[in-house]
């Protein structure tokens, strides 16, 4: 311990050139494997700016990164305002502690039943010498799971705090390969950091060497995310090793103010990420909502008839396979794109359905047989009548609704949209947010947001390499409205159904979306000859009749980016678990997470194209018990469900 613990890569600027180090100081995570050290710099006036370096393992992680921002005064000038200046600099230290930290927390619903939120931090505050009222402070973070930090700016009494532009920067020693994409429903390409370019998405996930026997792999992303603008990532225009912040837009907030939490996860795998991504929501206020009984995670299927025949068909299919909710999308009050739309009226868009659609008869339908109803709602009548809508969708008896294109990046917006939850949560009404926008983690605050989107889901049509990408990427941030399109033509071109049914169980949701572009209308089934998008009675639905959405424990078990990926979930007394693949493999799994001297059956959900059926999903059931190892063989773009249920 003492070894790591004088580590030269931390202080061979301290020990060597002392006059460069006006303050240093550093944390360690609870398993000691990730180190921080903070340091105040020397300027040549004798002033100082800050720096921060992470180590894992003794290596360094990330090297040399400066903290700052550039900001404009309140005064005006005969051009207008002051140009920026850059506040992280001219600083001097007034005072540095540390503390620890270990508790735990129950969510309302999520991958986990108790989330454990154990880290040392340190909080440093410097003044600016120039005028000691302007304060920087700066919290770190060492989980087990990685780095954390922000900055609270304090221009002093009666001031408002104007952020031009971060300039947070991640530092790393060598030109790592990093799974990017520029937009959050967008494709994933690998590329090294020196030619990654700008606007690229969070999670961003580096791997130092994919090949090599101990890889480490690292995400950098954000958490708290809620009246500030969104942080994208751009490599430095000065160091190609070097990635810098990229706000979506300039920030104005009272003095003092806060920035959202930036996280920089460190694991020896892909999968390690995946299973630490609790970091994102420790990072969030806690409950806000008092009566969290109305919040109801669950499966839901889309009308996509908008008729009274389909809404009927989908309410009966609801109940028989033991779905939760009904979802009515765009078009039940006209024209969703047209700034006149009005959704306080039932008036179906003659371009989506001829109709007709007793909408509200349909609601008190669904909420007779223990269903809820979830209305689609386009961001031009949400920002206009969201104040009356809320309240008339609730003495409907809505459940829920999706908020439809919602403007995301600068301050206004993602403080708008988080109000807007906020003012859903006050009418007892759950909250699916479409289309760019990604979570950082709300949800632990206010649980009635339930899912999101910001993923090239299944409507897409993503190869399962490009899933498996962002399930290692995308995913690290939380729930994604995926939408699991079962019996539409595209899951025979990119995989088979025996993916699908593991996709649904892999892809965190609280709302899973299931038969996206089916229908269970016999009406429908009658205009299709070729048979897309009818649902058909296949066994394997069985599969997602038992399956929940949330879960009581969650593993990886084995996982590459863009190549394969294992998982299992509990709930309660029951294992799922699922596998998907790009290229051929098996992959051994060890069921030793089952409860030792018990009995289980395992029912597993292969693809078997000699099946002459319609989706060539075989089911076969065997017993099996903790010291028991299945073999999963997968041919290309596959992938298998497996659902085991203690014996008696």
């Amino acid at each position: 311990m003492v070894g790591r613990f004088l580590n030269p890569f931390f202080f061979c600027v301290t020990l060597l050139s002392p006059a460069l180090v006006l303050s240093a100081e550093q944390i360690e995570s609870p398993d000691g494997r990730t180190r921080l050290l903070f340091e105040l710099q020397n300027n040549e006036d004798g002033s100082g700016f800050p720096v921060y370096r992470i180590s894992y393992d003794g290596q360094p992680l990330l090297t040399n990164s400066r903290l700052s921002f550039l900001v404009n005064s309140e005064r005006k000038t005969k051009g207008g305002t002051d140009a920026p200046v850059e506040f992280a600099t001219n600083l001097t230290q007034v005072s540095a502690q540390k503390s620890d930290h270990d508790g735990s927390w129950k969510p309302v619903y999520g991958e986990r039943s108790l989330v454990r939120d154990h880290y040392q931090e340190l909080v440093v505050k410097l003044a600016r010498k120039d005028d000691t009222t302007k304060v920087l402070e700066l919290t770190f973070r060492a989980f087990d799971a990685g780095i954390a930090f922000r900055a609270k700016l304090d221009m002093g009494e009666n001031s408002k705090v104007n952020i031009a532009e971060e300039l947070t920067e991640f530092t790393f020693p060598a030109d790592h390969v990093a799974w990017v994409t520029r937009n959050a429903q967008g494709i994933y390409s690998t590329k090294k950091i020196s030619t990654m370019g700008d606007d690229v998405e969070r999670p961003l996930t580096l791997c130092d060497d994919v090949n090599a026997t101990k890889p480490v792999y690292v995400a950098l992303t954000e958490a708290g995310l809620v009246d500030y603008a969104r942080m994208k990532l751009r490599r430095s225009d000065e160091n190609p090793l070097q990635i810098v912040s990229q706000l979506s837009g300039k920030v104005s907030l009272a003095s003092p103010a806060s920035t959202p939490w930036r996280v920089v996860m460190v694991g020896d795998s892909a999968g390690e990420l995946l299973n630490n991504n609790d970091i994102i929501l420790n990072l969030n206020e806690p409950c806000a909502i008092k009566d969290t009984s109305w919040i109801k995670p669950g499966k839901v299927i889309r009308d996509i008839t908008l008729t009274d025949e389909g809404a009927r068909a989908c309410i009966e299919f609801a109940v028989k396979h033991n779905l939760q909710y009904v979802e009515f999308d765009a078009g039940w009050y006209g024209n969703e794109f047209d700034e006149a739309s009005d959704a306080t009226t039932i008036t179906v868009d003659p371009k989506r359905s001829p109709g007709p659609l007793a909408l509200k008869q349909h609601i008190a339908e669904a909420n007779s047989k223990g269903l809820g109803v979830i209305l689609y709602v386009n961001r031009r009548a949400l920002e206009k009548q969201l104040d009356e809508i809320l309240p008339l969708f609730k003495s409907w008896g809505v459940a829920g609704v999706k908020y439809g294109f919602v403007r995301v990046g600068s301050q206004q917006w993602t403080t708008w949209l988080h109000e807007a939850i906020r003012k859903a949560a006050d009418h007892q009404l759950m909250v699916d947010v479409h289309d760019e926008y990604r979570t950082t983690g709300y949800c632990r605050t206010y649980p009635n947001l339930m899912t999101v989107e910001g993923i090239g889901g299944d409507e897409t049509s993503p190869t399962n390499e490009q899933t498996l990408c962002q399930l290692f990427t995308r995913m690290i941030a939380g729930a994604a409205d995926n939408k699991i399109c079962y019996f539409n033509h595209r899951v025979e071109k990119n995989q088979n159904h025996a993916a699908q049914l593991a996709k649904a169980m892999i892809m965190y949701d609280p709302w899973q979306f299931l038969f996206w572009y089916d229908s269970a209308s016999e009406s429908y089934a009658k205009k299709r000859s070729d048979g897309q998008g009818v649902i058909h009675e296949t066994v394997e639905l069985e599969f997602w009749d038992h399956m929940p959405t949330v879960w009581d424990d969650s593993k990886v078990l084995h996982g590459r980016i863009g190549e394969h990926a294992v998982i299992a979930r509990r709930s309660a007394a029951e294992w799922y678990v699922g596998a998907l693949n790009a290229g051929p493999v098996t992959l051994p799994v060890k069921l030793d997470f089952l409860d030792a001297g018990k009995q289980y059956t395992a029912h597993i959900y292969s693809h078997d194209s000699t099946l002459d059926t319609r989706t060539h999903v075989r089911v076969d059931r065997k017993p099996v018990t903790r010291e028991s190892i299945l073999q999963i063989e997968l041919g290309k773009n596959s992938g298998q469900a497996i659902r085991i249920e203690p014996v008696n």
